[in-house]
């Protein structure tokens, strides 16, 4: 064996298409691309989602749910999370901890026993009577 009897596996190599030369070729005339129309045409193609003119799919289902955009961003906390937003005299003001919107106070767990002050911050009606059995001012 040596180069001169070297040749490519069967179906390695296919011949190019030569498109639009005549009947013979099987791909003369419309040279594979079916009629006329935008289809036909060179960069003719159609957009995922198109149908035709009819009303898209994405268009006819019918759209659920509401986002407000005039919606005031909420943070929650539990009582059993202050502890790491009490400062060093013992209070927590809503606008220190959350500068962008609201910030709310729930009841789950009990509040540290260093709280003393509460401003700036909604609070729940349990976690407010949580706060008040132990003495908390709440400022507003």
């Amino acid at each position: 064996m040596d180069l001169s009897n070297l040749k490519a596996n069967d179906g390695s190599h296919h011949r190019k298409k030569r498109r639009g030369r005549g009947p013979g070729s099987g791909l003369g005339k419309t040279s594979g691309r079916g009629g006329k129309g935008q289809t036909a045409r060179a960069g003719g193609t159609i957009r995922p989602g198109f149908e035709g003119g009819q009303t898209p799919l994405y268009m006819r289902i019918p759209k659920r749910g509401f986002k407000n955009p005039c919606a005031i961003p909420m943070m929650a906390l539990n009582l059993r999370d202050l502890s790491n937003y009490i400062d060093k005299d013992g209070s927590i003001d809503g606008l220190k901890v959350f500068s962008k919107g609201k910030f709310k106070i729930l009841s789950l767990g009990d509040a540290p026993k260093s709280l003393k002050v509460i401003r700036n911050v909604l609070l729940s009606s349990k976690a407010r009577d949580k706060l008040s059995q132990q003495g908390v001012k709440i400022e507003q």
